[in-house]
This record gives structure tokens, C-alpha cells and sequence, in this order.
């Protein structure tokens, strides 16, 4: 007898922290029941037959409202009910989740001589996001990056960009983001992420231009929630100056880097053990 329904995300995911109320047709609460860690609510109290109002609500999601037909069994059967994020937009399920290296590159391109372009992409990083489970604004992303694993494929080349010309990684070994602010972005499906990075010892904002591409149970047992994000630095601006100028008046090397991640995620604070 009672009330039984699961509450589910777009993706499939539970929302535990979903709330059912249903109410009569004089608008009386009869039942107020909160989901479990599954996304399940089961209240035991029969309710009498007739018809009645079930409001479905969790702290950032729009509400659902479905009418239910309760005969003499006492039992409210509703189903999967599907809830979808404030303005349509869709995250990960809330909660700690962990970058995977192995699964992931974070890549830089910038132009050479004016008229094609150098590709590089550093070897060793980690990170971690925090999914809010109340408000997006609040989530949080931290990186670490390992400025001497930098890989162009030219042992000549990236010397020197380990050198104090560029990187200087003897005084500044580790590049670091750590998050400021999400705000949503044109699609239901992109995001800003608003933070800061430190990169040859100078601290600056930056913005990363994020996708959202999805979410997916793994081989291990695990899921993976995948991202895209770019954002373009100016080296000037962390203290970078280095240039050659060759014949009529071009740079060596452009100015301006175009970061690209491609990031996988794995749910939880530890990555699965190989």
C-alpha cells in the first residue's frame, strides 16, 4: 500500500534528494515523502481511493505535477518520473568527481612563422570537480599540471620552452587553475567556467569555454562523465615576452596560445585502481 515512484534525471541518474507531495482534491497535503539514495520513495500510508495531485520538486530542478487515480487497492503506483534542470541545462550527477590522465589531454596550439602552427600537449595532470548539488554557480573545478611535461615532439623545441624564455619550470614547476564561477552559456549543454590560472608564476582570470558531452558506465564498474573546453591566453599577459623576429618583421612564435582539454571524469574522489 502507500506510494512508490523512482525520480530520475535526463541522463537515467537518481535525484536523492527529490521530495513528493501529493495532495487531494481540496488541496490538502496527504503525503510528503522524501527519495532515497537510489532516487526511490516509498511511504507506506494507504491513501484513500479517489483522485489526487502528486508535485514532484528537488532544489535545482523544475517541478513536475502529475495527477494519480488511487483505487480501493490504497496503492499510488507513479513510475519513473523524469526531472530536468532549471532552465533545461544538464550536469553530472552532483558530487565529487576525478580526472582521469590517461583518458584525457590537455593540448596548446600556437602559430609559427605567421603561417602554420606549433601543437603541444602536457603529459602529466590531475584534477577534480565538485558538482553542486543545489545551485551550478557553486560547482568547482581545481587542475594541476606538471609544466616540464611538456611534449611538442622536438626534444630541441621543448627545451627551450622549459627554459626561463618560456615556462622557466626550474622556478615554476606547476601550473595551476582553480575555479572562481559557472555561469550557463548559449545551450543547454555549455557552460563558462570562471577561475584563475597560474602560470609562470603570475595569476591571472581566464575563462574556459566548456561542453558538456555526456555521461556513461566504463568497463571498471565506474562512470565517466566527458567534457570539452577551450580558451585562448595571451603570453604577454604571464610575463612570456620571448620572440624572434625573422624576415619582414614576423614572429618566431605567435603570441597568443589556444588551449584545448578533452577531459574525462570518473565519478567519485579516487580514480579506479588498473
Amino acid at each position: 500500500m502507500g506510494l512508490t515512484a523512482r525520480i530520475r534525471t535526463r541522463d537515467g541518474w537518481a535525484v536523492s534528494h527529490a521530495v513528493v507531495t501529493v495532495t487531494d482534491m481540496t488541496g490538502a497535503q496527504v503525503v510528503r515523502a522524501e527519495a532515497d539514495e537510489e532516487g526511490t520513495v516509498r511511504d507506506a500510508v494507504a491513501l484513500a481511493p479517489g483522485a489526487y495531485t502528486v508535485i514532484f520538486t528537488a532544489v535545482g530542478y523544475a517541478p513536475v505535477a502529475s495527477s494519480a487515480l488511487v483505487t480501493a487497492s490504497g496503492r499510488a503506483e507513479i513510475g519513473t518520473v523524469t526531472l530536468a534542470r532549471q532552465g533545461g541545462t544538464e550536469l553530472p550527477p552532483p558530487g565529487p568527481w576525478t580526472v582521469d590522465p590517461a583518458h584525457s589531454s590537455v593540448a596548446a596550439v600556437a602559430q609559427h612563422l605567421g603561417i602554420s602552427s606549433v601543437h603541444g600537449r602536457f603529459t602529466q595532470f590531475a584534477g577534480s570537480i565538485e558538482i553542486a548539488p543545489d545551485d551550478v554557480a557553486k560547482s568547482r573545478v581545481e587542475a594541476v599540471i606538471r609544466a616540464d611535461s611538456i611534449d611538442t615532439g622536438n626534444a630541441m623545441r621543448d627545451g627551450h620552452l622549459k627554459s626561463p624564455d618560456f615556462l622557466d619550470v626550474e622556478r615554476h614547476p606547476e601550473i595551476r587553475f582553480v575555479s572562481t564561477g559557472v555561469t550557463p552559456a548559449v545551450g543547454s549543454d555549455r557552460w563558462t567556467v570562471h577561475g584563475e590560472l597560474t602560470l609562470h608564476g603570475v595569476v591571472r582570470p581566464v575563462d574556459l569555454s566548456l561542453a558538456y558531452l555526456g555521461t556513461g558506465a566504463d568497463p571498471w564498474g565506474g562512470t565517466r562523465a566527458a567534457f570539452r573546453a577551450t580558451t585562448e591566453l595571451r603570453r604577454e599577459d604571464f610575463a612570456m615576452n620571448y620572440n624572434q623576429v625573422v624576415a619582414a618583421g614576423i614572429a618566431a612564435i605567435g603570441t597568443t596560445l589556444k588551449v584545448e582539454l578533452d577531459i574525462q571524469a570518473v565519478q567519485g574522489e579516487t580514480l579506479p585502481q588498473a
